[in-house]
This record gives structure tokens, C-alpha cells and sequence, in this order.
């Protein structure tokens, strides 16, 4: 059953972006900025690959994750790079009780999640190609050709053009990228996700 947007239930932020344009650090400064804020809410993924420092979340087996799916366990789920990614269904009980929830979600993922919860906004966050190019080299987690399928897939996977996904381009200064990207959840709470 989908969500009625007419309810007065709470707002889903997804950010959205190819890898390495540095979703987690923005995602980082606003947790950290509503530390105290219990309206906002950043929970961890559910993931089949290790637990890496710049990317805390849930590590499980591939297994676990069938089994937890299976259990009704996830909110949302999806699919990239031979990886599985899973939202808690306690993502759902907090939207339902008015809180604002961001979370780090494939471009793919957009679709099923607004079927969800229609009271939503997305957050595309980008960098121009030499810059995304020279952060995936530059952390070492895979190979060039690894890296270069990861560049095509940037290009290849399109975000809607809607009113409601809002882009912040983190090519530059972090401190700005990260003010507008908290205005946007701000903007969220304050009932302007839909459309805003």
C-alpha cells in the first residue's frame, strides 16, 4: 500500500548521486548538524559488503540480507554493483510518526521509494567529471576498471527532472555545498518536500 500524500505523515530525503561525488560527507555534516534534533532522522543502511570508516552501516552476508528481506525487515531495497542495499523498516514507523528521514539511495531506487512514501524530495548531488574521476582513484577501493565502469554508470543512470529533486554540486567549497544541502532537509521539516 502506498502512502497517501495528503497524510501528515513525515518526509523521505533521498540523496541521490554517482559514487564519489560525497554523499557521506554531506550526509555526515547533517547528522551531525541535528544531532539534537530528533525530527531528523539518518539511519544505516543494511549492506552485503564490510563496514568501511567513511561509510558506518550494517554489514551482512548476502544470505542474512535474503533472509532479512524475506522478514519484511526493510523499508526499502535495491541493487548496485553486485551489491545489496537495505533500508530498516523503521525508517517507515518514524515517517509515520512525522519525522524528516534521509537516506543514501541508488538513482535506481528513486521510482520504488516514491511509490512508498510520496511525501518526498530528492537530493542529486554531483561534481563535474575530472573531479569524480580523480576521488574514486584517489580512495583506492578498486581498480582503473573498476573505476571506469563506475564514470560510464554516472552518465548512464538519469535522475527525474521534477520539481521536487533539488541538485547540489559539491565540486567546490564543501562549507557551501553542505549549507545548501541542510537548507534543503530544513526546507523538508517545514512541509516543502513534494513540490518545493
Amino acid at each position: 500500500m502506498t502512502k497517501d500524500e495528503s497524510d501528515p505523515g513525515g518526509n523521505l530525503v533521498l540523496v541521490v548521486g554517482a559514487s564519489g561525488v560525497g554523499k557521506d560527507t554531506l550526509i555526515d555534516a547533517a547528522r551531525r548538524r541535528f544531532a539534537a534534533d530528533t525530527a531528523f532522522i539518518f539511519p544505516k543502511r543494511v549492506i552485503t559488503r564490510a563496514s568501511q570508516a567513511d561509510e558506518p552501516h550494517i554489514a551482512v552476508t548476502e544470505q542474512e540480507f535474503r533472509r532479512l528481506e524475506a522478514d519484511g525487515a526493510f523499508f526499502l531495497a535495491w541493487q548496485a554493483h553486485d551489491t545489496s542495499y537495505g533500508i530498516p523498516i523503521r525508517a517507515k514507523r518514524d515517517l509515520e510518526a512525522g519525522r524528516t528521514v534521509v537516506i543514501n539511495v541508488s538513482r535506481t531506487a528513486i521510482g520504488p521509494a516514491r511509490q512508498l512514501w510520496p511525501r518526498m524530495r530528492v537530493i542529486h548531488v554531483t561534481v563535474g567529471p575530472d573531479i569524480l574521476k580523480d576521488r574514486l582513484l584517489a580512495r583506492r577501493r578498486e581498480s582503473q576498471r573498476a573505476v571506469e565502469r563506475r564514470l560510464k554508470r554516472a552518465d548512464a543512470v538519469a535522475v527525474p527532472q521534477e520539481p521536487w529533486v533539488h541538485q547540489v554540486d559539491n565540486s567546490g567549497d564543501v562549507a557551501s555545498a553542505v549549507a545548501r544541502f541542510i537548507e534543503l532537509i530544513s526546507n523538508s521539516k517545514n512541509g516543502q518536500s513534494g513540490s518545493g
